[in-house]
């Protein structure tokens, strides 16, 4: 037993592993080392202060950046306004002060999309927003086949007439109609030029909802095109002609309109309409029904 030799080699695999484990534990103290000695300084806690406080103010900025555009963004602005802003419960008061008479000041309602169905949410409607619309014409050219406007009569809400004149048309007169227009040839000697009218007239038009029986004929003698949604047209109103018991998809005529609903008697005599007359029954007449005429635009809007 005394001749066996046993060759033992413990420099291998376990020796390297514990010389590298020492080393990389000699390098994380050194490492420790210069980290506190940089802490102890006040050299990474100020670089540090620094990164967070310049990463806090750019992620700052980015917030307000976004927020900003996405403001810009939806600050879209439609075409045509309603102008019919909801309000709040203060709001009767606010436009009362703002037009100065709460006397002229009416409202009603109209429901809202989300509202629509659990009640009526309050909207007040200006009816300084309001005219009614109404023209007399003559003809001319070739046997007076052309019409061409020759008075035009404007009321407010209330009725007020806001502007009321006769204008000479561009082209010879060769037939007055006045069984119908009620002009006579004297109206036409001081009247004011159809340039002059038209630019008036457009004028208080612009932004206002114009009522008017078949008032797609006194635009078309205007050269004026008025926005679809601030028309009301009491001719083509399937609710004045319920209301008044006749066919909803009929056009009626104003006096018979005025006749049934208001009972009053207008475009009587030989001497002709009074566009004022008749501007005034139209507005009386959607007055009647303007409850349920909004509200119905209202809710066909929102579907």
């Amino acid at each position: 037993m005394s001749g066996i030799n046993l060759n033992l080699d413990f420099s291998g695999t376990g020796r390297n592993e514990c010389q590298e484990k020492a080393t990389g534990n000699a390098k994380h103290k050194q490492f420790n080392r210069k980290r506190h000695y940089l802490e102890r300084k006040g050299l990474l806690n100020k670089k540090q202060n620094t990164n967070n406080s310049q990463k806090g103010k750019y992620t700052k900025n980015n917030l307000h950046w976004k927020r900003k555009d996405h403001s810009q963004a939806s600050a879209v602005f439609p075409k045509f306004t309603t102008q019919q802003p909801e309000l709040s419960a203060n709001s009767p008061n606010s436009m009362q002060a703002h037009h100065g008479n709460s006397a002229t000041i009416k409202e009603f309602t109209v429901p809202s999309k989300s509202t629509s169905r659990a009640g009526f949410s309050s909207v007040m409607h200006n009816p300084m927003k309001y005219v009614a619309l109404d023209c007399e014409m003559v003809g001319t050219g070739l046997k007076g086949h052309c019409s061409e406007l020759a008075r035009c009569s404007i009321v407010s809400y209330d009725g007020d007439v806001i502007y009321d004149k006769f204008i000479k048309p561009v082209n010879p007169v060769t037939d007055l109609r006045t069984p119908w227009s009620g002009v006579r040839w004297q109206d036409l000697h001081n009247a004011t030029p159809f340039k002059q009218a038209q630019r008036e007239i457009v004028k208080i038009l612009t932004g206002k909802v114009v009522v008017g029986h078949a008032v797609h004929n006194d635009f078309k003698v205007l050269h004026h095109f008025h926005p679809v949604h601030l028309v009301r047209d009491t001719s083509r109103s399937p609710i004045l002609n319920r209301k008044a018991g006749l066919p909803e998809n009929k056009s009626a005529s104003l006096k018979t309109l005025t006749k049934i609903l208001l009972n009053t008697d207008i475009q009587m005599g030989r001497k002709g309409h009074s566009s004022v007359e008749d501007a005034k029954a139209t507005m009386e007449l959607f007055k009647a029904v303007a409850v349920e005429w909004e509200t119905t635009l209202a809710l066909n809007t929102a579907s």
